[in-house]
């Protein structure tokens, strides 16, 4: 299980892709990030731990404490989502 913190040191803007994975704000791979949504609605996410799942009707303004590695265009209505880590 991966540790995650209460409070997020980095932030970057998330562009839904169906081929990208969220890369790291250091360089090298990124091992997990929560979200923050902007604008509600369905986000479908890759976790660290391979699940391909849509998260249905998340409320603006709400993060998501989930270890994410990619964000899919297909079936993401949400916007203005933030990667934190």
């Amino acid at each position: 299980m991966a540790y995650q913190k209460l409070q997020a040191s980095r932030a970057s803007a998330v562009t839904p892709s169906d081929t990208v994975k969220i890369p790291s704000i250091t360089g090298g791979s990124n091992n997990g990030c929560v979200l923050y949504a902007g604008v509600g609605g369905d986000i479908r996410v890759l976790t660290v731990g391979g699940d391909d799942v849509i998260l249905k009707n998340i409320p603006t303004g709400y993060f998501i404490p989930v270890q994410v590695l990619q964000v899919f265009a297909t079936n993401t209505t949400a916007t203005d989502l933030i990667a934190l880590w």
